[in-house]
């Protein structure tokens, strides 16, 4: 088992003169099951693009699930698909920038611009090798471009990736050394900085049609901070430039990767707040192709399911019953998902959904009833629910043409009360994601429960989840936030 791989979209874009390590293209990475049974092996992605859902945006997201050590992780590629991230990462580099570049600004140097190539962290400046290893370990990315800018003094302007067949030939010098150094002695990840407050912000948004939490709930969560001495405000995407005012975010509206809400987890994340939904939570729960990898490596039982990719024609017929649930990676509250009753329906929507994503799903069909939610809080069950499915509709909710949404109805359980088999399974996924707040979907047949999904904002509705536990339902939560951020600011 080797303990390095380099990943290629293309094995072309490897030179014989590299050093030796084994190479693999990425769609064999993605397809082939011998790769799972590889634990601890470090992934060097070095496809051409990380663009979100692209062949190598899955490389890195499968990596994880696969107990694979990755560079660059999916959180490094949202990072730096947003400025808006990684200008907070890059504050704490001033005094280093401007010790790097002094004597570049100090001779009368007119550029205002200029870019850096950093490989591995490694410059071919001795001027900039410690900037170079500093941005290294807050974007562990392989290949990145750095563009520095002098506006009476000098800032980092924008850090992309780079892909690996772009490189000129002064550059693959440069890379082979790199690579071989990286090869030898892998650097670490740095720590995350605290801070001590206790403010806790929830971002909402009042014009959501389907919300995680509902206006009534919001104000419970206030009541409930009120009594334990804990001061809660409700914020929105234009309070962005604010949220560091916090010490905790606890993020009530629907979460996506290429979203306000990953940039709000993020920066949460790097100001040292305690948040709720983290990023890494995010990520995880965002992607249906992640978690039906990581149901697979850890034996979650699930519907058959089975991974497609764009380009290679295939079909599900004697390994999946018709009719197939098809589901792109990152829908939510049933958005994405399609039911084919035959092959000709399954031919036409996997062309529609391959637009769209270059993995999708294919599924099982196992209609239920209904679907229950368990809801998880730092790995205790919560509440649970029995979701039902819409009227004359096999999901939850029916969505229109406008956009409106049709839910079916519910019944709130006690824990106590709910089938073992069903809490333990939900409880045995939810350990997987992490400690945060999850809501885990699942279907109880004769055959036995299935798990469909796990969301990492689930709803918290007055009315609803909180049918058993009441008012206590929302004073849980913010004791837990608590109990954090007194964690943290002791540690």
């Amino acid at each position: 088992m080797p303990s390095h791989i380099v990943l290629v979209e293309n094995l072309k874009d490897w030179s014989p003169d590299y050093p030796e390590v084994p190479v693999v293209t990425a769609r064999d990475y993605l397809s082939q099951p011998d790769f799972l049974k590889y634990r601890g092996t470090s992934i060097i992605n070095l496809c051409r693009g990380y663009r979100y859902l692209s062949v190598g945006y899955y490389c890195s997201l499968l990596a994880e699930p696969r107990r694979h050590k990755v560079i660059p992780t999916v959180r490094t590629i949202a990072d730096l698909s947003s400025r808006s991230i990684y200008s907070l990462n890059v504050e704490d580099l001033e005094a280093q920038v401007q010790k790097s570049l002094k004597k570049r600004s100090g001779n009368g140097d007119s550029t205002t611009r200029f870019e850096q190539h950093i490989f591995f962290g490694r410059s071919d400046l001795p001027e900039l090798q410690d900037l170079a290893r500093q941005i290294f370990d807050l974007f562990r990315c392989p290949l990145l471009k750095v563009e520095f800018r002098f506006e009476r003094r000098w800032d980092i302007a924008t850090v992309k990736p780079l892909a690996l067949n772009g490189l000129t030939n002064g550059h693959k010098e440069l890379f082979k050394q790199a690579l071989s150094e990286y090869l030898s002695k892998p650097w670490r990840s740095p720590k995350v900085k605290n801070t001590p407050r206790y403010d806790l912000a929830i971002l909402h948004n009042p014009q959501e049609n389907t919300p995680p939490s509902n206006p009534q709930a919001l104000q419970k969560f206030i009541k409930a901070g009120k009594k334990l001495g804990v001061n809660v405000e409700l914020i929105e995407k234009k309070d962005y430039s604010r949220l560091a005012e916090y010490d905790a975010l606890f993020i009530r509206e629907t979460t996506a990767i290429d979203h306000h809400t990953y940039r709000f987890a993020r920066k949460a994340r790097i100001e040292g707040m305690v948040v709720m939904d983290d990023p890494d939570s995010i990520v995880k729960c965002a992607n249906k192709v992640y978690l039906a990898e990581l149901f697979a490596t850890h034996n979650i039982p699930c519907p058959k399911t089975r991974i497609l990719q764009k380009g290679v024609s295939e079909s599900v017929r004697g390994e999946i019953d018709f009719p197939v649930v098809l589901k792109i990676p990152d829908g939510s509250f049933s958005r994405g998902v399609y039911k084919a009753n035959d092959e000709a329906e399954y031919k036409a929507l996997t062309e529609k959904l391959f637009k769209e994503s270059d993995l999708i799903l294919a599924q099982e069909f196992l209609y239920t009833e209904f679907d229950w939610r368990i809801g998880i809080l730092n790995n205790q069950p919560l509440y649970a629910c029995q979701y039902f499915m819409s009227r004359k509709h096999w999901q939850i909710y029916k969505h229109d043409e406008s956009g409106k949404a049709e839910e079916g109805g519910f019944k709130t359980w006690m824990v106590r009360d709910v089938p073992r088999k069903v809490v333990d399974t939900a409880l045995s996924l939810a350990r997987l994601i992490g400690d945060g707040l999850y809501g885990v979907d699942i279907k109880e047949t004769p055959k036995g429960v299935y798990v469909i999904e796990i969301n990492d904002n689930p709803n918290l509705d007055a009315g609803i989840e909180d049918d058993w536990l009441g008012d206590e339902l929302y004073a849980t939560v913010v004791r837990e936030f608590l109990r954090r951020i007194e964690m943290r600011r002791w540690s």
